[in-house]
């Protein structure tokens, strides 16, 4: 959770995804920029280096009903959630956009933080799943959307085998909607290959219009 992007209506779908977006006025400011990539290529990674040297960044922090993975702290890389809580802030429409992700989970954006971050004027990115940065175009449609890539599909087999943190199942769905994923690079604003962790951090930042620095 992309370029001159098609309407949301002519997106793909994807099959992986359950995806249900917030209303946002498209006047509203942005300076909002949107991480998205498939599973494994480490989006997470990426954000953490920008939480750790770019702290002038504001990163939002998702929703999700999946339990942590080793490392994981809450309310640092999500909120974790059970369904009766996702489900109490679906109904009070607290989410920019929410998605079932790989057909279990679900992530969700809460968007009064987004907001809040926004007026301030302060740089804002959001690292989101492929359905939930088309949400976000479709509610926001002047935030700047980021494809983060691998250097190849054998890498990112490699990663998601490496990781260790799925079945043999889980694997193999996410390694099938990861083909999907791959394929809508060219509805993003910006493609950066994730082939060395600061490098790819830096023209992110740099994309964002913050100095990048070492």
């Amino acid at each position: 959770m992309t370029e001159a992007a098609p309407a949301d209506g002519d997106a793909k779908p994807d099959p992986s995804a359950e995806v249900h977006g917030g209303a946002v006025a498209a006047s509203t400011p942005t300076q909002l920029t949107v991480l998205a990539g498939p599973t494994a290529v480490g989006k997470g990674t990426v954000s953490a280096d920008v939480r750790a040297r770019y702290p002038e960044v504001w990163l939002s922090v998702s929703a999700t009903t999946r339990t942590p993975r080793p490392g994981e702290v809450d309310g640092v890389h999500y909120h974790f959630v059970d369904d009766a809580t996702f489900d109490r802030m679906v109904e009070a429409g607290e989410f920019l956009e929410w998605a079932v992700v790989h057909g279990r989970h679900r992530y969700g954006t809460p968007l009064a933080p987004v907001l809040a971050r926004l007026a301030e004027g302060r740089p804002a990115l959001l690292e989101i799943d492929l359905a939930g940065a088309r949400q976000v175009r479709a509610a926001m449609p002047d935030a700047r959307l980021v494809f983060l890539a691998p250097p190849s599909f054998d890498e990112l087999v490699r990663r998601l085998v490496g990781r260790g943190t799925e079945s043999e199942e889980e694997r193999a769905r996410r390694l099938a909607t990861a083909e999907v994923e791959m394929a809508a690079a060219d509805e993003f604003d910006h493609v950066i290959v994730n082939d060395d962790v600061q490098r790819a951090t830096d023209e992110l930042v740099a994309f964002m219009g913050v100095a990048a620095r070492r």
